[in-house]
């Protein structure tokens, strides 16, 4: 027999109830308190919110090729205490998952060690060198979509190659949209707050010129075009105006682009990531765009890195931060709890949307649907502290934040993967 959660609030078809959640034989069952069950262990969770577990459509896993930084099977724990259920990780490892043979490196140690579920993207150009097409065929049946991520496709004609593949394939291009030409060497921070802080700025122009010479060849293409890590006002507009045209485009941004500015940088590794945090106006922008639907979810770019690569400062550092393990806290504080955005909402951003755009199973919890599920105490009050991840990586900008919201318990596939305690 299963367990069965009880007295728990559940976010289902869009609202929340009063449910007990049997959990049995990989599946989830609402179920009548009045009907007696046997054999069912019994987890009082009275007071604790269930919720679909969280997809995250961008993550860095660093395994096969750099475990110092992070292992699948370190990131896939620190996915299940942050609640998620499902994981999407990019394509700059070693080897580049730009083949079948080089993919399945990669496919047998998410066999071996992932705690959630784990779908790789495939890279769109070979070793994400973005003169050649990957062999994009045949990896297409294992993994979520083909990004370059890291750097951005450089070369229009291969990307709009690229994208007519994709969309015979029936696949996503996820890009990271970065014009090289467009950026200063050496950059460590946004254009806005180079100066005050004494640092090479990165314009946002490298962002928004290749959204911008995206979305044109995404419409003479069809192809299926999803955005990475927006970060400025002007990618938030282009991309409302495309989807207003009919344009088949979707796009995430983070949760430290929601709840920074660049007038809070620190001189610290742990607020360099790429790209920058940006100014109070773009924040705005973004906030307004998950408003209106624009933006369609929230994915971490969790990117861990050695302690030693996170310790020299802004200008040193290298890019990326974690966040897998403090993302709904940080977001639930600052926004729900703010009144800036409903719960559910959040959760949508988190689960469903996500899921429905790659074709995942997950992301809504439903009557005799898979179980994928987390459990949250939005009661509990904590301080983040990154000496508890179990991500390899420590690096947060968030670190001794208070927050509300901790992550109880996680379940994929009916199997408890976390539990806190």
């Amino acid at each position: 027999m299963g367990y069965l959660l009880k007295s728990g609030t559940v976010f289902t078809g869009g609202s929340f109830k009063k449910a007990d959640v049997l959990v049995e034989n990989g599946h989830v069952y609402f179920v009548d308190s009045r009907v007696p069950l046997q054999g069912v262990q019994m987890i009082d969770i009275n007071g604790k919110y269930v919720f679909p577990g969280f997809v995250d459509v961008h993550v860095h896993l660093r395994e096969p090729g750099f475990s110092y930084k992070e292992t699948i099977r370190t990131g896939t724990m620190a996915a299940a205490r942050g609640g998620y259920t499902a994981v999407c990780p990019m394509p700059n490892l070693k080897p580049v998952p730009d083949s079948l043979e080089h993919l399945d490196v990669q496919r047998e140690i998410i066999a071996r060690d992932a705690q959630v579920r784990v779908y790789p993207y495939g890279a769109i150009t070979r070793g994400e060198g973005g003169t050649e097409l990957s062999d994009m065929e045949a990896m297409e049946p294992f993994v979520a979509g083909f990004s370059d991520d890291g750097r951005g496709v450089q070369s229009g004609e291969m990307m709009e190659l690229a994208m007519r593949r994709a969309r015979s394939l029936g696949k996503v291009i996820a890009a990271h949209c970065e014009d090289e030409s467009l950026l200063s060497p050496g950059w460590s921070v946004n254009m806005g707050a180079a100066e005050r802080l004494g640092l090479v700025g990165n314009s946002p122009e490298s962002e928004w010129r290749q959204v911008e010479r995206d979305l044109r060849l995404v419409e003479s293409t069809g192809c299926a075009y999803h955005v990475c890590h927006v970060s400025t006002k002007e990618s938030v507009e282009l991309i409302r105006r495309a989807k207003a045209g009919g344009v088949n485009v979707t796009c995430e941004t983070g949760p430290h682009y929601l709840v920074l500015n660049d007038g809070m940088l620190e001189d610290d590794g742990r607020f360099r990531m790429n790209p920058p945090i940006r100014s109070e106006e773009d924040r705005r922008a973004l906030m307004a765009g998950l408003l209106d639907g624009t933006v369609d979810m929230i994915a971490t770019d969790h990117a861990p890195h050695s302690k030693e690569e996170k310790s020299r400062g802004l200008a040193g550092s290298l890019n990326g931060i974690v966040g897998l393990e403090c993302a709904f806290p940080v977001l639930y504080t600052e926004l729900v709890r703010k009144n800036v955005l409903p719960l559910g909402k959040l959760i949508e951003l988190m689960s469903a949307a996500p899921a429905r755009r790659f074709g995942l199973p997950g992301g809504e919890l439903e009557n005799g649907g898979i179980a994928d599920l987390t459990v949250f105490d939005l009661e509990r009050r904590y301080e983040i502290q990154s000496g508890e991840f179990l991500s390899m990586g420590r690096a947060t900008p968030f670190e001794g934040r208070e927050a509300w919201g901790r992550c109880m318990m996680t379940v994929c596939g009916g199997e408890i993967v976390w539990q806190e305690g």
